[in-house]
């Protein structure tokens, strides 16, 4: 059995009761049966691996390397990862870098099959070791999701923010990173009150949008400062907020909805 974590309530006092219990609830989430036999075939079985090919092929440490990266869903996708990994991201024509989801790219320069030829880096010290943390973290994350989405986000957004900075120098580099991460181009969006279609227009007027909001709402649009704490926790405090608002927005007109099909004449 996999434990289910406890998110006994929605919004910011939900947020806070799992930060409370963030750590004991993770040991426990990483000692459940599943979580243990998954990661010691992992451990046992990467370093034979000698090609992206074989990787692709070995259905069950692949479920864990893709995991790691939040690509559960890619499972059988096999062709395509397999693709990822072997042209690697050296080259600015390889498909991970054409992707706009940046997690790709991550995933395929971590195990290194198309940067550096042959077996990669499965066979590098603490390489498991590396791959296996990632892939508690965005279990665990999965697991809250089940229970809240919203809170899945929340926990996500630091290692998501740690790759939009990784991916460029710049500060329009890095909003471009984040754009193409949805997770954390999630967060930003509710919590700058913008609506569903933005995402649908021109991509420099994003840019533009984002960094006015982010200046107006956090007084800044250096998405680097957001490694602080406090930056951090006020970004978390109103997605969840904003995130709270729209359900209870959509809610209403929900039920709005459903009084008007109610009380609408029959013709029968």
């Amino acid at each position: 059995m996999t434990y289910q974590p406890v998110v006994p309530i929605s919004g910011y006092a939900g947020w806070r009761f799992l930060n409370r219990t963030l750590d004991m609830q993770k040991q426990a989430f990483e000692e459940s049966s599943t979580i243990v036999r998954k990661s010691d075939y992992f451990r046992e079985n990467i370093t034979k691996i000698k090609s992206a090919e074989e990787l692709v092929g070995n259905r069950r440490l692949l479920e864990v390397a893709l995991g790691a990266f939040g690509l559960d869903d890619d499972i059988n996708n096999k062709f395509y990862i397999e693709k990822v990994l072997s042209e690697g991201t050296i080259n600015d024509d390889s498909l991970a870098n054409k992707l706009s989801d940046k997690r790709y790219a991550a995933f395929s320069e971590a195990f290194g099959f198309g940067n550096m030829g042959g077996s990669g880096r499965v066979r590098f010290d603490g390489f498991a070791d590396e791959i296996l943390e990632k892939y508690d973290d965005r279990q665990f994350e999965l697991a809250v999701g089940e229970q809240d989405n919203s809170m899945r986000l929340a926990l996500n957004m630091p290692s998501a923010l740690d790759e939009v900075l990784s991916n460029s120098s710049t500060i329009d580099g890095q909003w471009f990173s984040l754009m193409g991460n949805t997770p954390i181009r999630t967060m930003f969006e509710t919590a700058l009150g913008f609506s569903s279609s933005f995402g649908s227009l021109d991509i420099d007027l994003q840019l533009s949008n984002f960094k006015e909001r982010s200046e107006s709402v956090f007084g800044t649009s250096d998405l680097s400062e957001f490694q602080d704490s406090e930056m951090q926790e006020k970004l978390t405090r109103l997605f969840l907020v904003q995130s709270e608002i729209n359900a209870i927005g959509n809610l209403g007109s929900n039920s709005i909805a459903l009084t008007l099909l109610q009380s609408a004449p029959r013709y029968y």
